[in-house]
């Protein structure tokens, strides 16, 4: 069967079951905007320093004398790379239980970083002078982890103020990086704005050119022919891009897929694409309930405002991306996780150190994560999510050993514990659930004796072992038998 581009022959490809399975992996940005490092999210630094009224405007006026002298572009000498090891970070992502790994291949700021035919602005002639995507590809193989390429590049169009005349946003040799250059009448005929929401509604009224949609598709498929992706992760911005490329990159990858003899996926958010042709992606958000579909968190290491390396950042615990993890497994969901090395390719230290928590915890308890299923309900206890979708971790839960997440593997249950509840453990929507008969053995992962457990049609109460297997999370292995089933 070939792929048409149409949605009705789209949404026949479904989810392969490598990536169902995986539930975990992790993804880079690093770019020219990790130089100067600078939040809140480092990644829109290239937009923001161009425009008055803002943090980072203000910096860099202080720190470079502001984008009239020093605009974004000669940020690409500084950012060099010398330390960049794709041997090393594939590594790290093994460690830390990864199934799935890569970088963002190009974000809004237009620079490519990989050898793109189509962009001289790219990490291979500039900056780094190497192939970045390709690097990590190979590392990233090597190591049987499915390959992932994240793409924000449709944002590109309307990223920079190409009508300032003051700003190397207005040349026109430098339109490679910045965007062919539009609205240039803007800087007589732009309305006033109150405030900046009001500029941000308004500016979405100018649609991509032909020329730029033709750019944006064509570096799609130069990243799919030359680095065969087993994933491609898009961010906002394709509902800017007319109907007719999208529906012809998908039709594209599926296809070329189907020549490798592969099976890949696309996550995209919001309604960019139509449901049932790749999986739906929430920035910085989950669901608060079961859902019966598929999706996939996109957070960060570090607090949620930095995005990519940025001075002085705040990170995440391991316990709350622990819990974060385990809590998306039982409502039909995965975690990409994204980490933000530094100009010259370190990963910082605060970021290894929560990876190579969370592969300990998973070294462990990774049986009750990969290759499993949600169950009839993800779980049970006091503390629950009341915000559901995208941009929800602002609200903070602190787990304790009441709550409990449930996923199963065959005729596995795993109870998973998101504390320590003491000697013993109350579970009610198991009794609710099984019959008396139906436990046959209950055990907790890192404990190799089994545990005592009494059950009523009210509760299930497990006695727990005296020394904990691990930190963060506990997960009990309840093996079921068939009640009716004679020997």
């Amino acid at each position: 069967m070939r792929y048409e581009p149409t949605w009705n022959s789209l949404r026949e490809h479904g989810v392969p079951k490598w990536f169902q399975d995986a539930k975990f992996g992790i993804y880079t940005h690093w770019g020219i905007y990790s130089v100067p490092a600078y939040g809140p999210n480092v990644t829109w630094y290239p937009y923001n320093m161009y425009r008055e009224g803002t943090s980072q405007y203000e910096h860099h006026v202080k720190t470079y004398g502001g984008p009239s002298k020093f605009g974004y572009k000669d940020f690409i000498p500084m950012f060099t790379g010398e330390r960049f090891d794709p041997d090393e970070w594939a590594e790290l992502f093994e460690k830390a239980g990864a199934r799935f790994a890569g970088p963002v291949g190009e974000h809004h700021d237009g620079f490519s970083m990989w050898n793109s035919q189509v962009n001289e602005w790219n990490a291979v002639r500039m900056g780094p002078k190497r192939d970045v995507v390709g690097e990590l590809e190979k590392a990233i193989k090597k190591r049987r982890m499915k390959f992932m390429v994240a793409l924000h590049h449709a944002e590109n169009w309307w990223f920079y103020p190409h009508w300032k005349k003051e700003y190397d946003t207005s040349d026109p040799r430098y339109s490679g990086l910045y965007g062919s250059l539009h609205n240039l009448e803007w800087a007589e005929k732009m309305p006033k704005f109150e405030n900046m929401e009001l500029f941000e509604q308004w500016k979405f009224q100018d649609r991509p050119s032909k020329e730029f949609l033709d750019a944006w598709l064509a570096k799609i498929y130069e990243v799919i022919d030359n680095y065969q992706p087993d994933m491609l992760w898009f961010d906002n911005g394709i509902d800017f891009i007319n109907e007719y490329y999208r529906k012809s990159f998908v039709a594209y990858y599926y296809n070329k897929a189907k020549e490798w003899g592969k099976e890949v996926v696309i996550t995209y958010k919001g309604h960019q694409l139509v449901p049932g042709s790749g999986v739906v992606d929430l920035e910085l958000g989950r669901f608060n309930e079961l859902t019966y579909h598929l999706w996939i968190t996109d957070s960060t290491v570090d607090d949620g405002c930095a995005w990519g390396y940025m001075k002085d950042a705040r990170y995440k615990t391991p316990t709350e991306l622990i819990h974060y993890l385990i809590d998306n497994v039982s409502k039909n969901g995965l975690l990409l996780l994204n980490v933000g090395p530094k100009p010259n390719g370190e990963i910082p230290e605060e970021a290894k150190e929560i990876l190579l928590e969370m592969g300990k915890w998973l070294e462990i308890n990774g049986e009750a994560i990969y290759g499993t299923t949600p169950w009839f309900i993800y779980g049970e206890g006091p503390h629950k999510l009341t915000k559901s979708g995208e941009f929800n971790e602002d609200e903070k839960i602190k787990y304790t050993g009441e709550d409990i997440r449930f996923i199963v593997k065959d005729d596995i249950l795993y109870a998973i514990l998101l504390g320590w509840p003491g000697n013993e453990v109350t579970i009610k929507s198991v009794a609710e659930k099984f019959y008396e008969s139906e436990i046959q053995s209950i055990s907790m992962l890192g404990i190799e004796e089994p545990l005592n457990w009494r059950i009523t049609r009210e509760e299930l109460k497990v006695e727990l072992p005296k020394e904990r297997p691990c930190e963060h999370a506990y997960v009990l292995r309840i093996e079921r038998k068939h009640p009716f089933r004679s020997l």
